[in-house]
């Protein structure tokens, strides 16, 4: 009996290591990174889209990262990454958002061969109680204020091509006499 669980335990850490990448041995948790990306990864290439999130969650952006997914259809693939528009990590101006777009963006590029990424910025719609969430008659539960897509094949990054809702961008983002946007330092 002994060989055989052995055995088994052999064949689960070979194939947890093709499978994932990461090596599991018995007792040992996944870094967190790897959690958080499979917690949050969607789409119809979910694989995928975990790669992405792996690479993302490696380091902790100012702007709190929701969701990351990808679909594809053949050797077609899109990412679409959705950050929190309230909750963010450290203060961020205009500049330091459209900066740590700009590099989420180049890390989804370098993680996985997608074609496009589609980046959004959502806040919370405030709904009532006993609201429908769900389902055919389902009322919108967050709001976008920010957007942009950016192709692999372009010269560059997010750009003017961008969606910002303006009183959001000038509520969340705008410097104020101590440096700090005003929803990060409400959220303290």
């Amino acid at each position: 009996m002994r060989r055989r669980t052995k055995k088994i335990f052999i064949t689960f850490a070979i194939a947890a290591y093709a499978l994932g990448g990461e090596a599991a041995s018995a007792g040992s948790q996944p870094p967190l990174n790897v959690v958080n990306a499979h917690a949050r990864a969607f789409g119809t290439r979910k694989d995928t889209a975990i790669r992405i999130g792996a690479q993302l969650f490696n380091r902790q952006w100012g702007a709190q990262i929701l969701r990351v997914y990808v679909d594809g259809a053949g050797s077609h693939q899109i990412a679409g990454i959705v950050l929190s528009g309230v909750k963010f990590h450290r203060p961020l101006t205009r500049a330091l958002f459209m900066n740590e777009v700009n590099a989420i963006i180049q890390e989804a590029f370098s993680a996985a061969p997608v074609e496009e990424v589609d980046l959004w910025c959502v806040v919370p719609l405030a709904i009532g109680k006993g609201a429908v969430v769900s389902g055919d008659l389902a009322q919108p539960t967050e709001r976008t204020v920010f957007s942009v897509t950016t192709r692999r094949d372009a010269a560059h990054g997010a750009d003017d091509a961008t969606y910002w809702d303006a009183s959001w961008a000038h509520d969340a983002l705008h410097d104020n006499s101590r440096g700090a946007s005003p929803a990060a330092a409400n959220l303290r």
